[in-house]
């Protein structure tokens, strides 16, 4: 995949088809004007659009890369200190937006996460933010456990009390603390595979995406939903293992 920023998005936001440099008056590209290089004013476009991309999960980051290194050294605000209080702020806005929109777009999760907000589907209560929320109020979260670690995790539950009480009693437990450990490492190994299986739910996602497919778009985004719900709820576990553990 190539990405092409000379393309104008700013139809994205205007609902026009063209848009012209403020400055010259020639038609300008999405970020910055090519005939006389003036920065332009921020459209309100998603982070694909921003980088001239449809809403694919599939993305060659590496030319992401190379595109995010040719705008940063045409937005820099550095390049627009001696420009007039107005272009100075645009440069701010879409250097700012521009390494939002990189950071997002490359992180493979990250871009699953956005690409579920931009469709309007949020994830459970299994976030990060909920899960500190919920241990800095003492509150209980809710967790929807995965059917298939229902076993395994009722067991490591068991062992986590059993662990606790023994601190508190100043006892300890080899055998116990190797079972933990052994916990910890299996639920490592599947956070890492969801990771992977995520993957063929982005090729779902782009096939239907051509396809023009609504039906076929939101089952490949419930999928998502749940791989996404399932990796958070694991990544939690081992979180209050290491904290058991004393890691």
């Amino acid at each position: 995949m190539t990405i092409d920023t000379s393309k104008t998005i700013a139809a994205a936001g205007s609902g026009k088809a063209t848009a012209s440099c403020w400055s010259c008056g020639e038609m300008r590209a999405a970020h910055f004007c090519h005939a006389c290089g003036k920065v332009q004013p921020p459209s309100p476009v998603d982070y694909f659009s921003f980088f001239g991309m449809p809403r694919r999960l599939n993305v060659d980051v590496a030319s992401l890369e190379r595109e995010f290194y040719e705008l940063s050294r045409k937005l820099h605000p550095d390049l627009s200190a001696r420009a007039d209080k107005r272009e100075q702020e645009w440069s701010l806005e879409q250097s700012s937006l521009l390494n939002d929109a990189y950071r997002t777009l490359k992180d493979p999760i990250k871009r699953t996460q956005y690409l579920l907000r931009l469709e309007g589907v949020e994830l459970e209560e299994q976030s990060k933010t909920a899960t500190e929320k919920a241990r800095a109020s003492g509150e209980v979260k809710k967790q929807i456990v995965p059917p298939d670690l229902l076993e395994e995790v009722f067991e490591l539950n068991m062992q986590l009390e059993e662990l606790r009480m023994n601190q508190k009693m100043g006892e300890d437990d080899p055998t116990l603390v190797k079972d933990l450990e052994g916990h910890r490492s299996r639920l490592e190994k599947k956070y890492e595979e969801l990771a992977e299986e995520l993957k063929s739910h982005w090729n779902q996602w782009d096939k239907a995406l051509d396809r023009h497919s609504n039906e076929e778009q939101r089952a490949a985004l419930d999928h998502m939903v749940d791989l996404l719900n399932r990796r958070s709820y694991i990544r939690n576990l081992v979180q209050d293992v290491n904290e058991a553990l004393g890691n």
